[in-house]
């Protein structure tokens, strides 16, 4: 059996943050630090859509922790001592960041996970094979942290711009067509026909 290590590690990684984030909303087989209401697709409660998107991330893990049983090793993408590194002082800090956020007593999981999170992904991003995961995992921490201070379009754009680091080759117009094009789209579903109560701007702003 040819076996794609990095396919393996990079479907691990994204099954464990699934299964985390899981844990921590309450929906992992019933299981969870936080009981958040779920509500119906109509009518979302604010566990709905945490709950959605870390299923969707932990089944898109799978299929790439599958494939990797079968893609075989790249020659050119070998682990170096850099992977290796990176790797280990990412997992490192983060588990550090969040373990003194909460002995400080900062009891808000969602923005402790988020920021321990964000924080091991920067330096995970370092090494030039671990890049393209970590800005994207990156760009869905910010997102995240970003949503209720600075509103649901700066986290759009936000999110739209670091994920947009992780391909060298990207173009500037596509992104910016992209943006807009999700920031319309999330305002038009979740804002105006949803009627999600999440804020559109930074509060500044109203």
């Amino acid at each position: 059996m040819k076996i794609s290590a990095k396919d393996l590690w990079a479907g691990g990684i994204l099954m464990f943050l699934a299964a985390a984030g899981l844990f921590i909303n309450g929906g992992f087989l019933g299981l969870g630090l936080e009981q958040h209401t779920l509500g119906t697709a109509r009518r979302m409660g604010p566990g709905y859509m945490p709950m959605l998107v870390f299923w969707l991330q932990f089944g898109l893990g799978l299929i790439v922790f599958l494939v990797g049983l079968t893609g075989g090793p790249d020659p050119l993408e070998r682990w170096t001592k850099l992977d290796f590194t990176t790797l280990a002082i990412s997992v490192a800090v983060g588990v550090v960041i969040w373990r003194v956020m909460e002995a400080v007593g900062y009891n808000n999981n969602y923005v402790q996970i988020g920021a321990a999170c964000l924080v091991a992904l920067l330096i995970l991003a370092i090494s030039p094979a671990w890049r393209p995961l970590g800005l994207t995992l990156a760009s869905f921490a910010v997102f995240a942290l970003a949503l209720e201070p600075l509103g649901l379009i700066c986290a759009i754009i936000l999110l739209c711009i670091i994920s947009a680091m992780a391909d060298r080759e990207h173009n500037p117009i596509s992104i910016a067509g992209m943006t807009v094009f999700l920031c319309v789209l999330c305002w038009f579903v979740f804002i105006k026909e949803l009627d999600i109560r999440v804020p559109l701007w930074p509060t500044i702003f109203g």
